[in-house]
């Protein structure tokens, strides 16, 4: 095909089936071929280290991504990503579109865990989209911050990569040009995507 560059998800469950604790050597192994593999042919691989693939066991354990133990836990995992793929990664995605996973997951229902109430969800049997989705979404930030604050101190002098999010920018126009039309669509980019890039920037600034 030509191209010099290939970006991928590693998937957590993979690398650490209990998502803490042991390293799985099979998933280890998997991800250095594809890594060596892409780099023998002259393709930069860009890595995504957390794509909508929570592990099961930390799901049940205390409800995923609604506790603020995710952050530990997925920091733990980023950092097993770093040591072991980052000699020869340079270009890294923290968590792939934190401002769609809340949304599908815990508002809508459509991801999983399925969690939504009504009026709002689809087929939801558990959860509340009034107040889940902003948890969680503050919670994947805090967890991107939390990441990169480790890969900069620990790792990037030594493997020279780069680090950032992920975010699926749709983009909403004004129905018309009446001023609230171009206020609500104002509103929503700034909910959609300003949010998540302000902070990132923010966090990239003062780090």
């Amino acid at each position: 095909m030509g191209v010099d560059a290939y970006r991928f998800s590693i998937a957590w469950p993979r690398l650490i089936p209990d998502g803490r604790g042991a390293v799985n050597p099979k998933g280890l192994e998997y991800y250095n071929n594809l890594i060596n593999e892409l780099l023998s042919h002259g393709i930069q691989p860009h890595v995504t280290i957390y794509h909508f693939d929570f592990p099961q066991a930390l799901q049940d354990e205390y409800h995923g991504m609604l506790s603020r133990k995710f952050i530990d836990d997925y920091t733990a995992y980023a950092d097993v990503c770093f040591k072991n793929f980052g000699d020869r990664v340079k270009y890294w995605s923290t968590v792939n579109e934190p401002n769609i996973e809340p949304i599908g997951g815990y508002d809508i229902g459509f991801f999983p865990p399925q969690r939504c109430s009504s009026p709002f969800g689809i087929n939801c049997n558990n959860g509340n989209s009034t107040t889940e989705p902003y948890i969680v979404a503050h919670h994947l930030l805090l967890a991107h911050a939390s990441a990169a604050s480790l890969y900069k101190e620990k790792y990037q002098a030594k493997q020279g990569g780069k680090i950032g999010l992920t975010l699926l920018c749709w983009w909403h126009e004004p129905a018309t040009q009446a001023p609230e039309d171009i206020a609500a669509a104002a509103r929503m980019n700034d909910f959609h995507i300003g949010w998540y890039v302000l902070l990132q920037f923010k966090f990239n600034k003062d780090s």
